[in-house]
């Protein structure tokens, strides 16, 4: 609490001064390699960019658009954000994930500012790091969507929350609470009412946990209401005030949350429960992998809150609160009809304050399972770093000639690689002696495999992943005539949508005989090209091949309908395949 002195030794455990430096600079670095260093890969980053795109010039900001029809699966506030660099910088994927970095600082500082609070400056920077750096944060953080506004949200609402609950004075609760508040609106904004999760659980279980039911009497912890009405209700007012407004909005609120829980009577264009289905441990199976590389860790952490639950210390509060933030939304994602990985990325700041307390403290006390911990930790690096260095080989092999740098390419996967290894090796030798320098050396470890292999195999992924290039070609071979797509996903709405035609017809339904007949009876009449999907994928060439051996892609179900012919197929190395069609009259 501020104003007293620390009494636990691990809280007066200082870093350097130039420790935040060195930690700000490699964040800045594996967040700038994993935002910019590549374009929109599916899935659903194009879909996103779409949909930003659009609403950087739409005239009605209220819904967002994908190709031009409503989207209601989540509020606009990340289309609004990334609307504005879009319209400076143009439509690319540097300038879109802009405000990604944003939201990567602010979950790194409000949750490192948390575990500071809680457990020391060490903690603080060690919390900023694990949460910057678990697989599955890291992921949300590069990822254009909607998760990392959500995610930033989250994190400064339990930030918010951890002040307001333990404040000294009406003052710092008012503010604690307000700034919950107020992350929370924008978390709705940004993702809909699962935002709310997270917080709203930590601190209904926080005040069960510690039998403190006088919190629900302060009207501390009502007041920032008003800034979620204001900002919510809003917003909510300008959809229902559009034409289709109370569609719209039962799109957001019922279809959209409850249907991701339960099935739900609605089209099933919009049966979210039928996608992504859960079963009973999914989340508890793949826990391991979210937190990678830190899950040893995650697992010594919560060894060692188990061997000190009978303490009474101030410093025992961060595992409290660590485990209010994490597990109950855990339990409850579980019992959902859907699961993603991403749905449990809010729970994520939780876990890394449970780790940063115990990170911190074995710097004082580690015991031998702890040591094991850290060594176990170098080893999954050393693991990692065999895998990243075969991967980055097949794929140079697969690359052939097609790399405009193969000896940078070559040179700095390898840099990294034997950065990483020599990291490692110094963290198994140093666990048992000196803690703090093994656990730098491992997060250095992990930023060296981020910033080497993994970072330049970026570039060759998008070679398979370059679907803009095949609207462009899709562009100039129809250009003057009008474009059909057939049976489209989203993300082929998408791509289309931004690089070749805003302006195109979409004939959907299974692909059966008489969708083919509607298909090319639209296409004869109109002397319109009918973009198709190919089912499976492009053969990967040498080294790849040898690993990953592919059968014959099956037939089209246009294949054997007489009514329409090839013209072109389209195909991206170990990607998606489409065929441009004509009616056969034509």
């Amino acid at each position: 609490m501020i104003g007293q002195r620390p009494t636990d030794p691990a809280r007066r455990v200082n870093p350097p001064p130039a420790a935040k430096f060195w930690l700000a600079a490699l964040l800045l670095a594996i967040w700038c390699a994993g935002m910019f260093g590549r374009g929109f890969w599916t899935p659903d980053e194009p879909r996103e960019a779409d949909i930003a795109w659009r609403m950087s010039w739409q005239s009605d900001k209220a819904v967002p658009l994908l190709a031009g029809e409503p989207f209601c699966e989540k509020p606009p506030l990340a289309y609004w954000a990334a609307a504005l660099p879009i319209r400076l910088f143009g439509a690319n994927a540097l300038s879109t994930r802009l405000p990604n970095l944003l939201y990567a600082i602010v979950t790194a500082l409000t949750v490192g500012m948390l575990a500071a609070r809680s457990c020391g400056r060490a903690a603080g920077l060690m919390a900023a790091a694990l949460i910057s750096t678990f697989l599955l944060s890291y992921q949300a953080e590069i990822w254009f969507a909607t998760d990392a506004p959500m995610l930033a949200s989250v994190a400064a609402a339990l930030f918010g929350a951890y002040v307001g609950f333990y404040a000294g004075n009406a003052r710092e609760r008012l503010g604690g609470y307000s700034l919950m508040h107020a992350a929370l609106a924008l978390g709705f904004l940004s993702k809909s009412a699962a935002a709310w999760l997270v917080p709203a659980l930590a601190l209904l279980t926080l005040i069960i946990w510690e039998k403190r039911w006088r919190e629900l009497k302060r009207w501390e912890l009502y007041a920032g209401l008003m800034v979620q009405a204001a900002l919510i209700l809003t917003w909510v007012g300008f959809v229902y005030a559009e034409p289709d407004g109370v569609e719209h909005l039962k799109v957001f609120f019922w279809n959209n949350l409850v249907g991701r829980f339960t099935h739900v009577d609605a089209p099933e264009n919009l049966q979210y429960a039928a996608a992504h289905r859960n079963f009973p441990g999914k989340y508890f199976i793949e826990l391991p992998m979210y937190l990678f590389p830190w899950t040893l860790g995650a697992i010594a952490a919560a060894r060692r809150a188990w061997l000190r639950r009978g303490t009474h210390s101030d410093d025992y509060r961060a595992v409290r609160f660590a485990l209010c933030a994490s597990l109950p939304a855990l339990l409850v994602l579980s019992l959902a009809a859907t699961a993603r990985n991403v749905y449990l990325a809010p729970a994520l700041p939780g876990m890394a304050l449970l780790m940063a307390w115990w990170g911190n403290g074995i710097r004082v006390d580690a015991d031998r399972w702890e040591v094991r911990a850290l060594r176990g930790t170098a080893l999954l690096l050393l693991l990692a770093a065999a895998v990243l260095g075969l991967a980055a080989t097949l794929i140079r092999l697969e690359a052939g000639g097609s790399l405009a740098s193969p000896k940078s390419f070559i040179s700095i996967a390898t840099v990294g690689l034997i950065l990483a290894v020599l990291l490692a090796l110094r963290a198994w030798n140093s666990a048992e002696r000196n803690v703090s320098m093994a656990q730098c050396a491992l997060l250095a470890a992990y930023g060296a495999l981020l910033l080497g292999p993994v970072a330049v195999i970026y570039g060759q992924v998008d070679r398979w992943q370059d679907l803009p290039s095949i609207a462009r070609e899709v562009r100039h071979d129809t250009a003057g005539a009008s474009l059909i797509l057939l049976a489209p996903d989203e993300t082929t709405r998408a791509v289309v949508d931004m690089y070749t035609s805003t302006s195109v017809r979409v004939v959907n339904g299974p692909l059966n005989e008489a969708t083919l007949t509607r298909a090319s009876a639209a296409a004869s009449s109109s002397g319109a090209a009918i973009l198709a999907q190919l089912p499976g994928r492009s053969a990967p060439n040498a080294g790849l091949a040898r690993l990953l051996p592919r059968g014959e892609n099956p037939l089209p179900a246009w294949a054997a309908f007489p009514g329409l012919r090839s013209v072109k197929v389209y195909a991206l190395p170990n990607g998606r395949r489409y065929a441009l069609l004509k009616a056969a009259a034509q």
